[in-house]
């Protein structure tokens, strides 16, 4: 017998690990010649895909990059078609409280549009979005369900309705009864400046927010009604087990979870509220200076000066509204990405990974 043979049989040797005989739970071992390597394995799982996945890929993966495709269209034309503009301009394009595109030289200035879309849009979201999740947590949480459905078939009519239809009912009934109200904020709150009143006509600033609210009222309610239904049964028979009340149980488990789904909800609003124009144009009388109080009528917006002078513009004024067009493009990007930004921060608290 040789020396190999008495070492093999030796009792006293240990085994040798498994490791170093390249068994199955060596992450490291060597590649047994005859069997299949990781490249082969890869391409067997790309041939093993089905045609119409792959298909399905290439659909949704063109449609991905085509979206950003228009996207840079867009930019692109926005851009060039206002350094045409901007490049002529005499005034300071941003701070300027004029806009006569007609004068020779030129001279406009987006200060009035940028307060006035920004100043009615944060007063839209502060009516709206307050109501909106009320509207959703008593459809989902607290109505009956004989009443949960017709509300909400209602409230989706709502978000059907065109914007003209909305202007042309803020003209002819929201703001013939406003003088009551405005005339309430006035002895109240006059003193802030904010709600000061001249018994001016009431085609304000306030007036476009409240029109606003009403508008994008429907979308931020559907929108937090779905995400207020995907809330986990077992969280809510979890708080309530415990003892909570039905408002402890929205508070504790409703709202963290669905924070996310409510914030998107409110940027879909928001995305509406800066871009609206029919509307705007119908209950608001514009001027291009800046008022301290929300109730005396002036001011402007980005969609309302758009369509208001588009059709009588001349070629050099229409560059110069799609200048405006730009500031109003970059503002919109801004927003959905601060959107995101909360989103991302926020969404380890909103339940969705348990």
């Amino acid at each position: 017998m040789d020396t190999s043979t008495k070492k093999s049989q030796n009792p006293a040797e240990p085994p040798p690990p498994p490791s170093a005989r390249g068994g199955p739970g060596d992450p490291i071992a060597p590649h047994t010649p005859g069997a299949p390597g990781t490249a082969e394995l890869k391409r067997a799982a790309r041939g093993a895909t089905r045609p119409g996945d792959r298909i399905f890929l290439t659909l949704t993966r063109g449609s991905g990059i085509l979206l950003l495709a228009i996207m840079a269209a867009i930019a692109v034309f926005l851009t060039y078609r206002a350094s045409l503009a901007i490049s002529e301009d005499e005034a300071n394009f941003l701070t300027a409280f004029e806009w006569n595109t007609n004068l020779i030289p030129p001279k406009f200035g987006i200060a009035v549009l940028a307060f006035g879309t920004v100043v009615s849009s944060v007063v839209a979201m502060v009516l709206a979005v307050p109501v909106a999740v009320a509207i959703a947590l008593f459809i989902t949480h607290y109505a009956p369900r004989r009443l949960s459905g017709p509300i909400a078939y209602v409230v989706d009519l709502l978000a059907a309705v065109p914007s003209i239809v909305y202007g042309l009912w803020g003209a002819l009934i929201l703001v013939p009864h406003l003088d009551g109200l405005f005339g309430w904020l006035d002895d109240y709150l006059g003193w802030t400046g904010i709600f000061s009143w001249d018994q001016g006509a009431p085609r304000s600033m306030l007036t476009v927010g409240i029109l606003l609210a009403i508008m994008i009222l429907p979308i931020i309610t559907n929108v937090s009604r779905e995400v207020f239904r995907q809330v986990p049964q077992m969280h809510q028979e979890a708080a309530l087990a415990l003892g909570a009340t039905r408002w402890e149980v929205v508070r504790m488990a409703v709202l963290p979870f669905g924070r996310s789904g409510v914030i998107s909800a409110s940027m879909l609003g928001l995305g509406r509220a800066l871009g609206e124009t029919m509307a705007v144009a119908t209950v608001l009388s514009p001027d291009f200076d800046i008022h301290a109080s929300l109730l005396n009528p002036g001011g402007g917006t980005f969609a309302q000066n758009i369509a208001s002078k588009f059709n009588e513009a001349t070629e050099f004024g229409r560059d110069a509204l799609i200048a405006s067009g730009l500031v109003l493009f970059v503002i919109t990007l801004l927003v959905n990405g601060a959107a995101r930004a909360i989103i991302a921060r926020r969404k380890e608290y909103s339940g969705a990974n348990a």
